[in-house]
């Protein structure tokens, strides 16, 4: 007899918590190498992520990591938990903001929170669902936080049972 296969996926509609905390683990330590890749693939030309020297003069002393890796990586943390395989479409980002920086060697902690949740209007069987993300560095501090709204599925029917 074989045993029945199970495939890591997010959340249905359905499982969705208004006021639940998700804490999204293990964190995810920032490199140079991120932040250099990161900041040249999408074309910023920030001498605060790129050039040490100039940042050594600057505010914070040193490299600042792109607060756009810091976003995508928050975001990209909370995937498997939340929607992997049951996400229909990300339909907005708000609310967001970058109040402490994040450096190469801070690692990033995410905690999502779902803050709404309601059936679609528009497409039967799927719900709209917001989550504030909040990312920490090793020490606790705030470095980021961001507002999502996604669309996802609903529990298929032949699950419901």
């Amino acid at each position: 007899m074989t045993a029945r296969d199970i495939v890591q996926r997010g959340l249905y509609f359905e499982e969705f918590e208004v006021d639940a905390r998700y804490l999204h683990r293990p964190g995810r330590t920032a490199t140079e190498a991120d932040n250099v890749l990161f900041t040249t693939l999408t074309m910023n030309t920030q001498a605060l992520h790129l050039d040490a020297a100039f940042a050594a003069t600057q505010e914070f002393g040193a490299r600042l990591m792109n607060s756009m890796w810091t976003l995508s990586t928050m975001v990209g943390s909370s995937v498997a938990q939340l929607t992997q395989g049951t996400l229909v479409a990300q339909l907005g980002l708000g609310d967001i903001s970058f109040p402490h920086p994040l450096f190469a060697g801070d690692t990033l902690y995410t905690e999502s929170v779902v803050t709404a949740a309601r059936p679609s209007s528009s497409r039967p069987g799927q719900g709209v669902v917001t989550i504030a993300h909040t990312g920490r560095n090793q020490d606790g501090t705030v470095v980021a936080t961001a507002t999502r709204t996604v669309l996802v599925k609903g529990r298929p029917a032949e699950e419901t049972s």
